[in-house]
């Protein structure tokens, strides 16, 4: 179905698969999980949204500063849903310099910054720091997982269209300061339709994603991308996969999954990593679609992960 817009997209779903599983968080990377449906997420969206345009908030800049979980993405739909650009960031911690944080927030021209209520009080030196921030100071924040689900009636649909801006993406900023790109909905859209296309996706395939959130392969390809064919992921956090490479492997075959990837190192690690009585655990034979990309791919690496 032709979408103008991503939050056409999630409304859709909304509606016509409204009970239908969108999104599985794995809590510990492996049993421990908790699930949204495509209503439950179209109406945290329109609660957080409805708040962000009780703050005046539309057309603005606001910075997600989430762990990866469902509620950055409630948060970053939210955003969609009020008309603000979002701008995903790593979350910032405790014994890490916030040079990038700082860089982001003042080229995006942010105004405002979303996050848990547990960065928000758990850390207090960490908010002294980053409120004292030249930067961050003047940023008014708001704790998403407090927004009550009542909110959501008070939505009301922003004017955007395909040539809205959605959100901002940054480099990481390993190598230069980070830079921003600008992408709109049709921006998005486009790129979602070709990867469909080149995936092969439908309303039959599963999804497991451990990729980050914030940046292109894990937000459009493993967060957007399920919601604009309409079929479910399950997800983990990066450190998950990176602590234990054994529970991508092993969450594909309990979903009996037909789409997952990651870098070239990924598959790397599991030959390192997974020992012989583990492997034979696992059941792939439903995984149709092994992706590898965001850095050189290595014919060698492939060929050992594939035996």
């Amino acid at each position: 179905m032709p979408f103008t817009n991503l939050v056409e997209m999630l409304r859709n779903r909304s509606i016509s698969q409204s009970n239908q599983c969108a999104y599985t968080f794995l809590l510990n990377g492996e049993t421990e999980e908790v699930s949204w449906s495509y209503e439950e997420l179209d109406r945290r969206a329109r609660a957080i949204g409805a708040q962000l345009q009780g703050a005046g908030a539309a057309r603005q800049r606001a910075l997600l500063l989430f762990p990866p979980g469902l509620e950055y993405i409630a948060a970053f739909f939210g955003c969609l849903y009020a008309g603000v650009v979002a701008v995903p960031v790593y979350p910032p911690r405790l014994n890490r310099p916030d040079s990038r944080l700082n860089v982001v927030a003042q080229d995006s021209s942010a105004t405002f910054a979303l996050t848990t209520a547990d960065i928000l009080t758990a850390v207090p030196e960490l908010m002294q720091r980053l409120l004292h921030s030249e930067a961050l100071s003047g940023l008014h924040w708001i704790a998403t997982d407090t927004v009550a689900d009542s909110l959501a009636a008070e939505w009301q649909m922003p004017p955007i269209d395909n040539h809205t801006l959605a959100f901002l993406q940054y480099t990481s900023g390993s190598t230069v300061s980070p830079r921003g790109v600008m992408l709109t909905h049709d921006n998005l859209l486009h790129n979602l339709k070709l990867i469909c296309k080149s995936f092969e996706a439908t309303p039959n395939s599963r999804g497991v994603i451990w990729l980050p959130p914030y940046h292109d392969m894990g937000l459009i390809g493993g967060i957007l991308e399920p919601v604009f064919v309409g079929f479910p992921v399950s997800l983990m956090s990066p450190l998950a996969f990176l602590e234990r490479p054994f529970r991508w492997l092993q969450t594909i075959t309990c979903t009996r999954a037909t789409i997952s990837g990651g870098p070239n190192f990924a598959y790397e690690l599991c030959i390192q990593k997974i020992q012989p009585e583990q492997i034979a655990t696992l059941d792939l034979s439903s995984w149709e679609l092994a992706f590898n990309g965001a850095e050189p791919i290595r014919a060698e690496t492939l060929k050992r992960f594939v035996e």
